[in-house]
Formats: structure tokens, sequence, C-alpha cells
């Protein structure tokens, strides 16, 4: 029964999402710092650093909207793309992999995103089977910990971030103009999914988000994975949101209620008008965590 109201409140979550994402047909342009932009559209929102050494880009959304995106990079920089780095391996951030590593774009990503990618997933939360990628799509370097990228006048430092979103997260940091992409590890405005059956899990989430607030100071622009361009106020408030829930939520489970016992309690009611219009809904974000608090 427990599992049976987790996967119906997610199911119904992501079919609005897609839903609403089939109506997304352009890609919005945001300047960040001299160059470093973000991209919105279908999908994950995309980084891009642009200069003498060429474009250097985080994400790449659905494969559907890559000449969108394109047109988008055409209208910064005639510079050609170099590298693709994904923050992970869902396919509203890699999807235009293969697309554009065709052209000659380097992709790059952690160990387990290429692991993911090259054999069917099933996500557990959507009842979701996905099946591997094509050879182009694959990142072609990978790495365990850390790569860093010299190039546009930046040192552009990535990290992988243990069981966060995913098994395979990294968050990105350019050094010099004080910008983070956090991946899916921060969802700006709305309550996040985190894909358990990927290896991601809330408390993974919460330890990155506070190693990501050591690194930022009041003047960082941060970029989410979803939602509008952050800074760190907003970025220490949505952490402190994760732990509230994430321990009320402990606390029901201690007292051995059931998943729908603790929704009834509506441990997410202080936040809701805020964070609980987005695709997840506030019990879909309880199912979530629950799941998360009680995975083996």
């Amino acid at each position: 029964m427990r599992l049976t109201v987790l996967t119906t409140c997610l199911l119904l979550c992501i079919n609005s999402s897609l839903a609403t994402a089939q109506d997304t047909e352009t890609v919005s342009t945001t300047q960040v710092r001299e160059h470093v932009y973000m991209l919105q559209g279908n999908g994950g929102n995309i980084g891009i650093s642009v200069g003498d050494d060429g474009i250097f880009m985080i994400d790449d959304q659905y494969a559907p909207m890559t000449p969108q995106i394109r047109e988008a990079i055409a209208a910064i920089s005639d510079e050609p793309l170099r590298f693709i780095l994904n923050t992970h391996w869902h396919q509203d951030h890699t999807g235009g992999n293969e697309n554009f590593g065709s052209s000659g774009a380097i992709i790059v990503a952690h160990d387990n995103v290429r692991k993911r990618m090259s054999s069917e997933q099933f996500i557990a939360a959507f009842n979701k089977k996905v099946p591997a990628s094509p050879a182009g799509a694959l990142p072609v370097v990978t790495f365990s910990d850390t790569v860093t990228f010299h190039l546009n006048g930046d040192t552009v430092h990535a990290f992988h971030v243990n069981n966060g979103h995913t098994d395979g997260d990294t968050v990105i940091r350019f050094r010099q103009a004080n910008v983070i992409h956090t991946g899916d590890i921060y969802f700006n405005g709305l309550y996040p999914f985190i894909d358990v059956s990927s290896g991601g899990s809330v408390d993974g989430v919460i330890k990155a988000l506070d190693r990501i607030l050591r690194l930022a100071n009041d003047d960082t622009r941060i970029i989410p994975g979803h939602g509008p361009l952050g800074d760190k106020a907003g970025l220490s408030e949505y952490r402190d949101m994760l732990k509230h829930i994430r321990d009320g939520v402990q606390k029901l489970i201690t007292q051995g209620k059931t998943l729908e016992q603790i929704q009834a309690n509506r441990p997410t009611a202080d936040y809701d008008d805020e964070w609980g219009n987005g695709f997840i809904s506030p019990d879909a974000f309880v199912a979530i965590v629950y799941s998360s608090l009680t995975a083996d």
C-alpha cells in the first residue's frame, strides 16, 4: 500500500511535468556574469561559459531542444562548442548529448553518469524504465572526484557530491566569475525530486548544500538545476526547508507512522505556499523524503 501511494503520487507529478515541458519550445537567456550565462527551456537549466577559448556548456536538456539551444548559443558567441559537462544522468540534462557530441563537443561527467547511461535504468518513483543511451550520447571523459577546466579566463572546478539527487551529481564552480551551477541539488522555488532508486537521498542533498554554502558568499550567483537564478541567501533558505521537513518526517517515522499518516500530518505545511507550487506536490515530496529515509 505504501509503495502504491508513493508511485501514484509521483506518477501524477511527472505526467504534469511532461505536459508542461511539451508546451515549452523556446530558450531564454540570462547573463549571469560577463562571460557566464544561464539558458532555460525544456529541461534542466544550462550554464554557458564563452570566450576566446570556445564554449563550455553545462547540461543540454532534451534532444528536441537542440535547435533552440544552438540558436541561443549563437546569439551569445560564434566560438565553437568544445565541452559539455553533465551534472547527472537524467534525460532532461543529457538528452542533447548525442546531437552536440556529433558536432565535436567533448562530453564530460562523473563515472556513475556514464555507467547509468550505458544500461537500462529504472526510476522507481515514476515506475519508469529508461533505455540505455546510444553510444554517441555517452560521456567520453569521466572522473571520480574532481576535474578542473582552465578556459575563458576562469578556473572551472567541478566536484562530485555523494548520493544527492542521484549517485553521480556534479557541482560546478566558476572561481573567478563567482558562479556556481548546482545541477539538481538545488530546485529554486519548488520542492525537489530526489531519485532514491539512482542512489539519491535527502541527507545527501543536505550535505551537498552545506558544502556549496561554504564555497559561496553574498555575491555568488547560483544557477539551480530548475527554477530562476539564485544566490546564497536563497540557497540557505532552501537547505533549511529541507532539513526541517526531513526532521519532521523522520520524527513521525520513528513514531511508527505510515506514509499516509505522515502525509495527513502535513509536515510541509509551513512551506507549501512558497515551495509547493511546482511539479512535485507537497504530498509527493513527503513521499520522496519518506522513501529516502526508509530505504535500505
